[in-house]
This record gives structure tokens, sequence and C-alpha cells, in this order.
């Protein structure tokens, strides 16, 4: 019987020699496979038999079986592409994909838009993100990507924004609306849009009062007026700022406040115009427009809105944020690429096709912002290559063999005792 038995662990032996070429060369075969994971054959020993019962010992072997496939997950190469939909994720994580089976999660980050304008990988299956709401701001809603219109709308000015400092030490003047330039103390020009987004001409003209304070007036040429003639400014906003003794914008007076532009545009839009946290709205004014004993002079000045655009360029930056850029020069967050992680990513299944699916080994996946919470920061223009150690791979290529060829030895061996048993008799 141990003649025989010996026969059946040499078998074992090849069979774990051939399973562990089958490793083996999966992973030199996917060595350029993006996003590829190699494995590694690990082997046990099979239940051996006692001599002596449950006393233990002298126990003789049965040979080996394979007792587990484990990835290594390590970090494979990252690499420099020009593509900006490809992406690669450095660190912990997957990407999540809505394939034919459910939720599939990946590492292979070669994707490109469909003519839908979603986001897919190379079989056509959507890679999901966080959506942004109405303010183009990133929430935790989770849906595929979508690249949406390649035009957006038009929007009118709502606010303007001015940071400056006006000459407390300026003559009072009195201020003619016909006259603007000569009868105010300093103006400044920002550009608005209307509601049909063509692009306006505001200048605002400040000039000091009798008691001390500065009134402003928002004037277009006639041009862009409504009943307005070119060359005559129009008045379209008036208000007033209070200052105190320190310079610190105490309180903003609007009193009038309706822009009558031309050619197509509503009517009595409102645009508000913010100096800055004054005193009264509960602000030091040390951050807001000031009125110091120096020349007058705007620092910044922002409005709101934009015309309609077409798209121009799109990225991703660190934060898997993609973000369109539209040729008004306006920019649009469209998503946020989610990345997945697992408790134990040994746990996964692979169903092929560069894709896991989570089981009840690797437990759920947790879905959050690159970056975050044990995540890796995902790399735009960029692609992970496999992990698969080519040099590596060939000493197991040819420690495989060996073992190969040593249990085919004791298989022959065992096959020579047996040949001379059965020649005893003659």
């Amino acid at each position: 019987m141990s003649i025989l038995s010996s026969f059946n662990i040499g078998i074992t032996g090849l069979n774990a020699a051939g399973q562990s070429m089958s490793v083996v060369g999966d992973n030199i075969a996917n060595a350029g496979t993006f996003g590829f994971k190699s494995s590694r054959a690990e082997f046990q020993d099979m239940l051996a038999s006692s001599l002596k019962g449950i006393d233990g010992g002298d126990q003789i072997g049965s040979g080996t079986k394979l007792a587990h496939i484990t990835p290594q997950w390590t970090q494979g190469t990252i690499q420099r592409t020009q593509s900006i939909t490809d992406l690669a994720i450095n660190g912990n994580g997957f990407f999540q994909v809505d394939a034919p089976f459910g939720k599939g999660y990946t590492r292979d980050g070669s994707f490109h838009f469909d003519k839908e304008g979603y986001m897919i990988n190379g079989d056509g299956y959507r890679v999901n993100g966080f959506q942004p709401d109405a303010d183009g701001n990133i929430t935790n809603k989770l849906e595929p990507i979508k690249l949406g219109n390649t035009t957006i709308p038009a929007k009118a000015t709502s606010e303007v924004k001015m940071s400056m400092n006006l000459d407390s030490r300026e003559a009072v003047k009195v201020f003619d609306p016909k006259n603007p330039d000569k009868t105010s103390n300093f103006n400044n020009s920002v550009t608005v849009y209307d509601n049909v987004g063509t692009a306006r001409l505001v200048t605002l003209y400040f000039n000091k009062t009798a008691d001390g304070n500065w009134d402003y007036h928002a004037m277009v040429d006639g041009a862009d007026a409504q009943n307005g003639k070119p060359g005559e400014m129009v008045e379209m906003a008036t208000g007033t700022l209070k200052f105190n003794a320190k310079g610190v914008l105490e309180e903003e007076i609007e009193k009038n406040n309706a822009f009558n532009f031309n050619k197509g545009a509503a009517a009595g839009q409102k645009i508000a115009f913010d100096f800055g946290k004054s005193i009264k709205e509960g602000g030091t004014g040390l951050d807001a427009s000031t009125q110091y004993g120096s020349r007058s002079s705007i620092a910044r000045h922002s409005a709101t809105g934009h015309s309609a655009g077409t798209l121009a360029s799109m990225s991703f930056n660190d934060d898997g944020v993609l973000t369109a850029v539209y040729d008004n020069g306006h920019q649009l967050e469209l998503g946020q690429i989610a990345i997945a992680k697992f408790e134990n990513t040994e746990g996964l299944f692979k169903t092929g096709k560069n894709l896991f699916k989570e089981t009840r080994k690797s437990g759920q996946a947790a879905l959050g912002r690159p970056g975050a919470d044990g995540r890796g920061e995902v790399l735009s223009k960029s692609i992970e290559a496999s992990n698969v150690d080519i040099a590596n791979e060939f000493i197991n290529l040819m420690a495989a063999q060996r073992n190969f060829q040593a249990n085919t030895r004791t298989i022959t061996t065992s096959d020579q005792m047996l040949q001379e048993v059965l020649n005893i008799k003659r």
C-alpha cells in the first residue's frame, strides 16, 4: 500500500506544480493589462495518516494541494498619458462601474465619454461619481458621471463686489449726471451681463458729499440703455457709503437700482453692489472698503454672470473632480469620481474584464471621495500598469518546472519499485 500511496502523492505534486504554472502563466499573460494585480499560489499539505492513531506522532504525509490563490495588491507603476479621461488611483481603492451583474470595481482607469455624454470604461460600463447640485457644489448623490450639454445658457449679473479705498482728503463735489467725469472724485468700470448674456460696461462714479459720506452712481453709455443716446451716460443705480471717523465702513445704503438695457434685454435688472461687510452688517469693517488718507484705488472687483458658452476643454484634478471650461471663461464642476474601499480586498471575486465584485468575505464597498479616509488619490492623464514583476515570475516559472520534474521522479521511482515487487515471483 505504501508504494501505491507514493503514486498518489506524486500525482498531487504534479497537480500542484501544474496549478502553480497556471497562476504564473496568468500573471505573465497579464503583464501588460492595465490595473491588473498578480496572484500567488499557496499550497498546503494533505491529511497525514498516523502510525499511532490518536496518540499522534509518526505520521506519513499524503501529498499537497492548492489551498489559496492570493492576489498581490501592491501599487502598479503609474504611467503618464495624453488622454484627460485616463485616471489612476495612487493608493487604496477602486473605481465603481455599473456592470451587467451589478456594481463592478476596477483599478483600470482607461475611461472615455460615449455619444450620450456618459463616462464609460472600455466595455461601455458607466463610471459612478458624486453629482453637483444646481449651484455646482459637489454633493453625496451617487450617479453615473455625465458630461451634459456642451453649451451653457447665459446668466445675468446679480452682484458686483468691490474692495477699495476712497481718499478722505478729497474735496466735496456735487455730482452732475450729464458731466460725470468732472463732477466725481473717482470712478471705476466693471463688465456685467444682461439676461441674454450680452456684456455691458458699467462705470461707478464716486463723489464725496458735504456730510463726509460718499455717493456712488452706476452709469452706462446711452448705446446700451433703453431710449439712450450713444455718448451720453445714463444713470441706472445710486447709493451712499457711510464711514466712521476711523475710515471704516459703517453702512451701505442703496437708493435706486434698475438696469434697463436695450437690444433684447429684460427691463429692471437688479445688480447688488457689495463694498464689503460693514459694521451694520455685523462685520468689523476692516475687511471692507475704507476711507483713508491715501489715493483712491480699487484693490479688486468681481461680478457674477456670464454669456452663453460652448465647451472648450475638460480636466480632472487630484481630488477626482471633473471640471468643464467653456469659451466664455466660465468653469463648471460636472462631478467627482467615487472611490470604493473594502475591509478585505482579498475576498473580492474576479469576474473578468478587469472587474471585481464584492462578496461576503470582502464586505460591502465603502464609497467616498479620493484621498479621504484611507482612499488613494486620483491622478489625471495617468494609468496604472500591471504590478506583475516579470523577473520574479520567471523565477517562479522555473521553480514550478523543477517541482514538476521532481514529482515525475517520485512516480517513476515508485513504478520501478512496484516492478521489482512483481519480479519477486519470477
